[in-house]
């Protein structure tokens, strides 16, 4: 038999700790995948294209660090353990999205948004709230976040330079990786959250990008 073991509130709140410093430092997050990236070749961009696919991935970046933040809240107070299991292993997973995005900004010759601590902290709390709510609730919020991801990651592709393979390969695969999230949130028991929420959401979700594409 399997021992699992188990953390008290002071282990947790430290673990807590060191997530927030894996995924705000640079180069922390160490990827369980290889970047789909690695077998495309690096096509020459213009100055204004590497620019501008160097916002887009920023904006995809602190859309990673918010998704670990809102995983790592809702782990905090889920209180079922299937719950709180489901969304540490989401956040694992995560992490390859975080440093495959981190790689090809650095690749483009820019850096994370500076932002991205807020970002983070507002979304740590976001997610410990919805799991202090219900795990259905918090569940739904996970799929309704996914949706939203996917919504950004579909514009972001058609946005892209044909030649920049490199960032298509990434972006496809995050996609791919986040509507399986959704779907198992849902398929978990969450909520479908209503539209006037996700609209709210949406809201939220272009501040973010607004703000994150230059700075």
């Amino acid at each position: 038999m399997t021992n699992q073991r188990h953390y008290s509130p002071i282990d947790r709140l430290l673990l807590q700790a060191d997530t927030a410093l894996r995924t705000l430092l640079p180069f922390s997050g160490q990827p369980h995948r290889p970047s789909p990236a690695i077998v495309k070749p690096e096509n020459p961009l213009d100055s204004q294209a590497t620019r501008h696919v160097a916002g887009l991935m920023r904006i995809n970046h602190t859309g990673e660090v918010c998704a670990q933040a809102l995983y790592q809240g809702q782990a905090l107070t889920a209180k079922l353990p299937h719950v709180r299991e489901a969304m540490e292993h989401a956040a694992d997973e995560e992490i390859d999205h975080l440093a495959w995005c981190e790689q090809r900004i650095r690749q483009l010759g820019s850096h994370p948004s500076v932002l991205n601590p807020f970002f983070y902290g507002m979304s740590f709390g976001i997610g410990a709230a919805a799991g202090l709510i219900s795990d259905k609730v918090s569940l739904g919020f996970v799929a309704a976040t996914e949706d939203q991801v996917c919504k950004h990651l579909n514009e972001h592709l058609e946005q892209l330079p044909a030649e920049d393979e490199k960032s298509r390969a990434i972006l496809e695969q995050m996609r791919i990786d986040e509507e399986q999230h959704a779907e198992s949130a849902l398929n978990a028991g969450g909520f479908r959250f209503p539209a006037p929420i996700k609209f709210g959401m949406s809201l939220m979700a272009k501040v973010m990008t607004k703000s994150t594409y230059r700075i």
